[in-house]
């Protein structure tokens, strides 16, 4: 099977293993559908961070108001008391006023964490560096994992209109948001290898060639971002290395250039005299001069 790294710009993604007699289209699927599987991911995570911290999101029309304005407009959490998580709760505001300050316990906080922890594990980008393919069976499994934590801790669900839950039911919306610009759509998704468009409906071999046992680095983009910078000739440790060579070799020459020593006129390859007393048979002959009594 042959090994695609991804990519997207410069930045390491996920190895990918595929055919190279599959299909373009149905690879540039796949890649693109595990790439938007991993932020949704860590979008997950990040909000069971504060769910953790600071408990369930508030209703949009509570979002970021004072105590004082909600209840000046009488305005109500009607899911504070039909989503309590396991075990009770101990208040902590929240001070960017989202969430209700209805924090889980401290055994249900740690489920939660432990759940995290695991899915971020499952699609980390250290797997590029220990050669373990991602799929989306296993991003899959990742959520999973999160939305089996959120339900040990609320039993009775999350409220509709949280992140959380909307993330797992798929009716996310992510427009105008940063996250937003992250996400590829499927249509426009595109694949690069050596500056070259990987064309639809064709084989992947007519670009990458018929070698089934080999690894090569595409990179990802969306229609119209035009063609990512190509890989550079050497990598990274091995310029590092070529510049520490370097560095080093110009510290020697500084070295030589700097060092007036004449001592080496002492050693015995620098004596003009040494061949004619090796031809005599006097090179190791020492003199002892003694004192007169």
């Amino acid at each position: 099977m042959v090994i695609l790294h991804l990519k997207r710009g410069d930045e390491n993604l996920f190895l990918y293993e595929t055919d190279v007699n599959e299909n373009t289209t149905d690879v540039v699927k796949d890649v693109t559908a595990i790439y938007n599987g991993r932020l949704k991911v860590e979008r997950i995570c990040m909000e069971m961070e504060e769910l953790a911290t600071h408990g369930t999101l508030l209703p949009p029309e509570m979002i970021g108001l004072t105590d004082e304005q909600i209840e000046e407009l009488k305005l109500e959490d009607i899911w504070a008391e039909k989503c309590i998580p396991s075990g009770g709760f101990i208040f902590n505001k929240d001070p960017l006023g989202r969430r209700n300050g209805r924090q889980p316990k401290e055994n249900m906080q740690q489920v939660l964490r432990n759940a995290m922890n695991d899915a971020r594990e499952l699609i980390d980008k250290k797997l590029v560096l220990t050669k373990r393919p991602l799929t989306l069976k296993i991003v899959s499994e990742a959520i999973n994992l999160l939305r089996g934590a959120v339900t040990i801790v609320y039993p009775m669900q999350l409220p509709p209109h949280d992140y959380i839950r909307q993330e797992f039911t798929n009716t996310e919306d992510l427009s105008g948001t940063q996250a937003s610009r992250d996400v590829i759509e499927p249509s426009k998704a595109q694949l690069w290898f050596a500056g070259r468009l990987l064309l639809n409906d064709k084989k992947l071999a007519e670009f990458i060639g018929n070698n089934n046992k080999t690894k090569v680095v595409v990179k990802l983009n969306e229609h119209g971002q035009g063609p990512p910078g190509r890989e550079p000739v050497i990598t990274e440790d091995i310029r590092r290395r070529m510049m520490a060579d370097a560095y080093r070799r110009q510290e020697e020459l500084k070295k030589l250039e700097m060092d007036e020593d004449d001592n080496y006129l002492n050693s015995s390859w620098a004596d003009s005299g040494i061949l004619k007393r090796q031809a005599h048979g006097l090179e190791n002959v020492h003199f002892r001069v003694e004192s007169k009594r």
